[in-house]
């Protein structure tokens, strides 16, 4: 496999696992390795990425080893599938900057807002059903 991604999600968030089950839908030349941060062995496997960090902002690796963060997680995960053209967006220099603070935001509030949006609580049982 010549993966170009490593992307450490939350599967305990809805709408991050819906995002990922598309996401892996589209990877059809398996450039990315999806990696649950609540995965029981992923402290072993993953020893230097801190859960509780990459639970509040999104992380992915590169293939040197390199830890990147946030919209650039997303970009280069949605331009490994061939979307490039739908966050092409993200990296215009005022909306990168506007994008960034969103997301910020929207992570930290993420389980809020998917039990608003998809009327479906974020529950321990829930968490204990989602791994994708």
């Amino acid at each position: 496999m010549n993966q170009e991604l490593i992307l450490f999600y939350d599967a305990s968030c809805p709408l991050c696992a819906t995002e990922i089950t598309h996401l892996k839908k589209l990877d059809r030349d398996q450039k990315i390795a999806f990696e649950n941060i609540h995965a029981s062995d992923f402290p072993e496997h993953f020893p230097h990425i801190c859960q509780q960090e990459a639970d509040r902002i999104l992380h992915g690796q590169l293939p040197d080893g390199e830890v990147i963060l946030g919209l650039d997680v997303t970009y280069l995960a949605w331009s490994l599938v061939g979307k490039r053209h739908w966050v092409a967006i993200l990296r215009w220099p005022i909306v990168s900057v506007i994008a960034k603070g969103v997301y910020l935001i929207f992570a930290r509030y993420r389980h809020l807002i998917s039990a608003l949006i998809r009327s479906e609580p974020v529950c321990d049982p829930c968490i204990n059903k989602r791994e994708l």
